[in-house]
């Protein structure tokens, strides 16, 4: 390209989708060895999906998706500001690629998706992962070994089925999994209200906080922040099945009388204030589902985006740059 002509890969039909167009890590470039503050990781992976397959390319959909955002960050018409152009000017995002998932290797499958969290989570970095179906949350949760945090699960299923030998890493048995976890001190559930599933009954009795529709609409964005004590580090695992039926055609699980849009931002927004997140996941988005403007894949991606935004916007995070 010679001097005198435009760069046009800004553009969302233009350049290799990373995710937010942040430069991807390689053996050759050892990016990670110089000091970054997010990770990015895609975990395309959906054996165990129950129901209907697809979501093995949802981290693929988002970070096309991610393309449509500018190269200054968002604009929030609410705050009148923009976001996160501190962390794109930085060059505070490294996009880790996927793991390198096995077609049928269920178990090496989870190893290797712990490894390559881990290798992100022990940099101090903050952990951004994409799924895949909701079976991918256990091993990035398992990669904070070591490290105290509360859960925050955002689903219309309590994702709490029985364990039994060779039926124990499914999409539904993600939540039993991690509350399992020694240094996992507290699990909370939002949104569920699915009727096909009695995990609920086994979730609640190993003492977990489970907020149903009607009492998150009681207790609003900041009643399910208060649930975990403040300032504790948190991660967040965020189901696309807790929004609303209507609005996730590109979901194989979804339910009625879910999350709409506002709800889900402000209750993150609400989680990012009050505590420390350490590391977040958005699973269980299934492009080949999807109508064929990909929008939920793009509800997907505004919400990682906005959730991304408030984070970096406060006090703890700053400090990073101090």
């Amino acid at each position: 390209m010679s001097g005198n002509e435009k760069n046009y890969s800004f553009y969302p039909t233009c350049g290799i989708p990373t995710f937010l167009r942040a430069p991807l890590v390689t053996p050759e470039n050892k990016l990670d060895e110089q000091p970054f503050s997010i990770g990015v990781l895609g975990v395309p992976f959906d054996l165990g999906a129950t129901f209907s397959p697809g979501s093995r390319f949802g981290p693929r959909g988002i970070r096309e998706q991610s393309l449509r955002v500018a190269d200054q960050g968002y604009y929030d018409y609410r705050a009148k500001r923009g976001f996160l152009g501190e962390e794109l000017a930085r060059h505070s995002i490294l996009d880790f690629g996927d793991v390198d998932i096995v077609p049928c290797d269920i178990v090496g499958n989870i190893d290797r998706t712990t490894a390559a969290a881990k290798h992100i989570v022990d940099k101090g970095a903050l952990l951004i992962s994409f799924g895949g179906d909701h079976s991918v949350s256990y091993p990035l949760v398992r990669a904070f070994e070591g490290k105290p945090i509360h859960v925050i699960h955002f689903d219309s299923h309590p994702d709490y089925l029985p364990i039994s030998p060779d039926y124990e890493y499914t999409n539904g048995h993600p939540m039993r999994q991690i509350r399992r976890l020694p240094f996992v001190k507290s699990l909370t559930q939002v949104g569920i209200r699915s009727i096909r599933d009695f995990g609920m009954i086994d979730s609640l009795k190993e003492g977990n906080r489970v907020i149903c529709m009607d009492e998150f609409r009681a207790i609003g964005p900041d009643g399910v922040a208060a649930c975990i004590p403040e300032g504790e580090p948190c991660y967040v695992s965020i189901d696309i099945d807790a929004f609303d039926i209507s609005l996730t055609p590109g979901c194989g699980s979804a339910e009625p009388d879910g999350l709409n849009y506002a709800e889900m931002r402000d209750t993150l927004a609400a989680i990012a204030r009050h505590n420390e997140i350490v590391g977040f996941d958005f699973v269980e988005v299934a492009p080949p589902l999807d109508i064929t403007t990909n929008n939920t894949s793009y509800l997907a991606m505004l919400t990682i985006v906005e959730f991304l935004g408030k984070i970096c916007d406060q006090p703890y995070w700053k400090k990073r740059y101090e």
